[in-house]
């Protein structure tokens, strides 16, 4: 009888040991992690690194709806990968579960960021919205600017997506003027973590 129960410890240690581990840290599906989060959010600079290895965590982080511009945040997540993945989309994620800890970024350097830019699918998109006289990406994220010759840039962008949108309606669809726009932005101190302000405006026709 032990030796039957020996046998049966062994076969069940051989089945954990043959467990399927996934990417460069060996991940198991479903496993918590911690994570990195950037204080750049929405950014072309943007990282996310896992711990403690503290390198590029290889896999995007979903469900942080409550993350703030500007703050640094450790955060608890677990590893998912699915076998059939739209053909659009990643087999493997991080799903957020809570937060360890939420620093305020103490420095001043400039990042950048895309206001339009190509995407798959989709082709080229312009990102930036209006509302109120405010410029925007995404819903809540407020783009100020440095001088009054910026902020015609992000109007002429603005008035452009005006025009892409009611070619659509038309049915007589046109591009945007620029294969991409990228904007230079640093955490507006007058309304941190809700706002960039924008230094410079780069055009890519």
């Amino acid at each position: 009888m032990k030796n039957l129960y020996l046998l049966f410890f062994v076969l069940f240690l051989s089945a954990c040991s043959k467990e399927k581990l996934y990417g460069p840290f060996n991940l198991k599906n479903g496993q918590e992690v911690e994570l990195l989060v950037d204080h750049r959010y929405a950014s072309l600079n943007e990282t996310l690194l896992i711990l403690p290895q503290n390198k590029q965590a290889d896999a995007s982080l979903r469900g942080f709806a409550d993350r703030k511009p500007g703050y640094i945040y450790r955060v608890k997540a677990r590893f998912t990968i699915i076998e059939n993945p739209p053909a659009d989309g990643s087999d493997r994620w991080f799903d957020f579960l809570r937060i360890v800890s939420e620093n305020k970024y103490q420095g001043t350097e400039a990042f950048d960021m895309t206001l339009v830019g190509s995407f798959i699918p989709g082709g080229t998109a312009i990102l930036l919205r209006k509302k109120e006289d405010k410029y925007y990406i995404g819903e809540n994220l407020e783009l100020t600017y440095t001088t009054p010759a910026v902020k015609a840039q992000l109007e002429e962008i603005w008035q452009n997506f005006l025009e892409v949108q009611k070619s659509w309606e038309d049915k007589k669809p046109i591009q945007p003027k620029w294969r991409s726009v990228k904007a230079t932005v640093t955490h507006d101190p007058n309304n941190f973590g809700k706002a960039y302000l924008v230094q410079r405006v780069d055009f890519v026709n």
